[in-house]
């Protein structure tokens, strides 16, 4: 199998994943631009990653998807498993990273699909900030009330995806030292072999040295 990752995205997750569990998957890291050739293409038409390319062929795509499939395959912790109570509230982090915070994140590094003025694109990005400080503060709270550092009572994938938004939280006008629980979290997350891994395969420098 390969995992399909690029710098700077959710791929870094997926990424994350594999080097927690060990599991036997290349990683195959793509430049900016590369995820447009035909080459990747012929693999994801969308041209987005992450993508998970199956020994026979088979192609699964978005980030919550394969990690969900890295769990089900991989992970060797029964309380994670979906029908548990540790594991639905890792779905259900997983869903609003994914849906509603990532998604939210549009409106900062792609005004210009909303808008087509510079004008409106400035408007689109100053709705996409008000919409994100409260989920952060959302985020920050459920950090704290886990006794943190932390997402969940304990280490999860929804720590890896959290770990890539509170990144780009940090390319927004949006200080991430006003979220004391995430500033920790992130500290955690890059003392974190597994993390580091990661980071070095896809080219990438830890965010709070």
């Amino acid at each position: 199998m390969k995992l399909y990752t690029m710098p700077g995205t959710c791929a870094l997750a997926c990424n994350i994943a594999v080097a927690w569990e060990d599991a036997p998957i290349e990683i195959v890291n793509l430049e900016r631009g590369e995820n447009r050739q035909p080459d990747y293409l012929a693999i994801n038409p969308r041209g987005q990653v992450p993508a998970l390319v199956f020994d026979d062929g088979d192609v699964l795509t978005e980030a919550t998807a394969i990690l969900a499939f890295i769990g089900a395959k991989f992970g060797g912790d029964p309380e994670f498993a979906r029908d548990q109570p540790l594991g639905r509230k890792e779905a259900e982090a997983l869903s609003y990273l994914s849906s509603e915070v990532h998604a939210t994140f549009k409106g900062h590094f792609a005004p210009q699909r909303f808008a087509e003025t510079p004008q409106g694109e400035k408007a689109v990005r100053h709705k996409a900030y008000a919409a994100l400080r409260p989920m952060f503060e959302r985020l920050n709270t459920m950090a704290a009330e886990s006794d943190g550092p932390w997402l969940l009572a304990r280490k999860s994938y929804a720590d890896a995806y959290l770990y890539i938004c509170a990144r780009w939280l940090e390319r927004t006008p949006i200080n991430l030292s006003d979220y004391p629980e995430l500033v920790k979290h992130q500290q955690m997350m890059e003392s974190d072999d597994g993390v580091l891994l990661a980071l070095g395969r896809q080219g990438m420098a830890v965010a709070s040295g």
